[in-house]
């Protein structure tokens, strides 16, 4: 295997981007572009010039407190006041659902970030003779809901040259061409800050527009006149963010909400006037979120107890497993164990689950083919929802796997791509600045790796409050340098070893140096 030097690391992460067609602000898909967002836009500036009420219906993850934020604050930026309803995951369930119709009696709604799989509640809100727009991204199923309009670029006959959007990304288009339509003077980039985040805790491809996008995002966050913002840079104190930064750090606060209490919480802190609303918002998600890791440990340690190791996909339940972490459960054993994972919550014979995948293979497309066993589904390639009685289960777990018996390991979980042996003794300042560079990193466009091949271990230990992080100090060709493995709890005992690593800067207390990550032993 060659050995990466720093022009050869240059010149492959230059190729990446080589082709956007998207790598200036100026050069991303006018709104237009969207199937029926003009017809949804003239229908908007009807109701504003008729004072009707506008109600947006939004959802409890990241991207759909991000999406239902950019509504309400475009809204506000109008001077037209908008209602606004994000489901509880507990008392409502998924998005425009019939509880939801429940509570709107009259006007005009928008969904944010769902919608498309609404089928029966978009009849009852016709019923009600309410006209309902749909923006949405997730994958269209056979039959489209009763609408007066919808936006979504997985439509077949979208136009939109991207189809891998997130939902911030759609309501932020609709908002520009309602802007467009009204002739107001709204500067659009102030949202970067906001769709940044919603792009990478989506985990959309980070190609494209999306890669432009997050790339001026994260500059954005920085110098944002956000309260919420001004708050976690303050907490985080980071020079710089980087796409590591929202995904491990401000997205699971933002999540934590939806997941374990509601998610008005998290739309409040990001809607903050004050910095001291933002603390007090953000006080309440680093609670909510230190809950969540200790529920989800909890839950993860009774899930691998159920897992059939023979089974290709994993299917695990449980009875009053918290439905708000059984995605992150799902998504942990999914990459232990390098397969599709699916993790159900059991409560009165009803199952709830979700689905994890790092695959070729697409989960919406198997879950597709078990409808007949589901009350109810959707989702993307790589992440689903998904809900059937628990009677079902066993049934559920036999269909699933039987429709992947012939595929190989490759097409079950996508592997670390290295771009090579790395040369440990080369890493330096320079060396962490080209990779930093080309930031931000995500689906699609990784974070460079690369192979550590024949290390010897000089000391091996646990470190951290419970002992679950793994430190080695190595040897590779006579440079000896330090590599931390987390979430790991045994010690590696063997004389040498063979690892793919990530490479960072560390700061610490203003000394900058490489911070070696093993992201897998080979």
């Amino acid at each position: 295997m060659s050995k990466v030097t720093k022009q050869k690391l240059f010149e492959i992460l230059l190729e990446r981007h080589k082709e956007n067609p998207c790598a200036k602000l100026a050069d991303i898909p006018p709104p237009n572009q969207l199937k029926d967002i003009q017809k949804a836009t003239k229908r908007i500036k009807q109701a504003i010039l008729n004072n009707e009420k506008i109600t947006i219906v939004g959802d409890y993850d990241v991207d759909g407190v991000v999406s239902t934020t950019i509504m309400i604050d475009f809204f506000n930026k109008v001077g037209y006041k908008v209602d606004y309803i994000i489901p509880n995951r507990f008392e409502h369930g998924y998005g425009l659902s019939e509880k939801i119709v429940d509570l709107i009696s009259e006007g005009l709604v928008i969904t944010v970030d769902n919608g498309i799989s609404a089928v029966v509640a978009a009849k009852k809100l016709a019923l009600k003779g309410i006209d309902l727009i749909i923006t949405d991204h997730h994958t269209v199923g056979e039959e489209l809901p009763q609408s007066y309009a919808i936006i979504n670029p997985k439509q077949e006959e979208c136009t939109f040259p991207f189809k891998e959007i997130c939902g911030a990304q759609v309501a932020w288009y609709l908002c520009a061409a309602i802007k467009n339509e009204l002739k107001l003077n709204i500067n659009m980039g102030e949202f970067l800050d906001l769709l940044s985040v919603a792009i990478v805790a989506d985990i959309m491809p980070m190609t494209n527009l999306n890669y432009t996008i997050v790339k001026h995002g994260l500059k954005k966050i920085k110098e944002s006149k956000r309260a919420a913002f001004k708050k976690l840079d303050e907490v985080l104190s980071k020079k710089f963010y980087m796409s590591d930064d929202i995904g491990f750090m401000i997205a699971p606060k933002i999540n934590s909400a939806g997941r374990m209490d509601d998610a008005s919480i998290a739309l409040s802190f990001l809607l903050a006037k004050t910095e001291y609303e933002a603390n007090e918002a953000l006080n309440l998600l680093d609670e909510l979120n230190n809950y969540r890791k200790t529920l989800q440990e909890e839950i993860t340690k009774k899930a691998i107890k159920e897992i059939n190791h023979n089974d290709n996909v994993i299917v695990v339940w449980g009875e009053d497993w918290h439905e708000g972490v059984i995605g992150i459960v799902a998504s942990k054993l999914s990459n232990a164990y390098k397969k599709p994972a699916f993790v159900f919550s059991i409560k009165e014979g009803i199952a709830k689950g979700s689905a994890r995948a790092n695959a070729t293979i697409n989960l919406h497309t198997l879950i597709t083919q078990c409808s007949s066993l589901l009350k109810g589904f959707g989702g993307h390639k790589n992440a689903a929802g998904l809900a059937l009685e628990e009677k079902n289960l066993k049934e559920f777990q036999n269909k699933i796997n039987s429709l992947v018996l012939d595929v190989s390991k490759e097409q079950l979980h996508i592997e670390y791509d290295s771009l090579g042996e790395l040369d440990v003794s080369s890493v330096d300042l320079e060396f962490l600045s080209i990779i930093e560079n080309f930031e931000p990193y995500g689906l699609d466009n990784k974070k460079p790796i690369f192979q550590v091949s024949n290390a010897k271990v000089l000391k091996s230990e646990l470190i951290g409050k419970d002992k679950n992080h793994l430190k080695l100090l190595l040897n590779s060709d006579g440079f000896i340098f330090e590599a931390l493995r987390f979430h790991c709890d045994e010690p590696y005992t063997k004389e040498n070893i063979d690892i793919i690593v990530s490479v960072s800067k560390n700061e610490f207390r203003g000394e900058v140096s490489a911070q070696f990550l093993i992201e897998d032993i080979l």
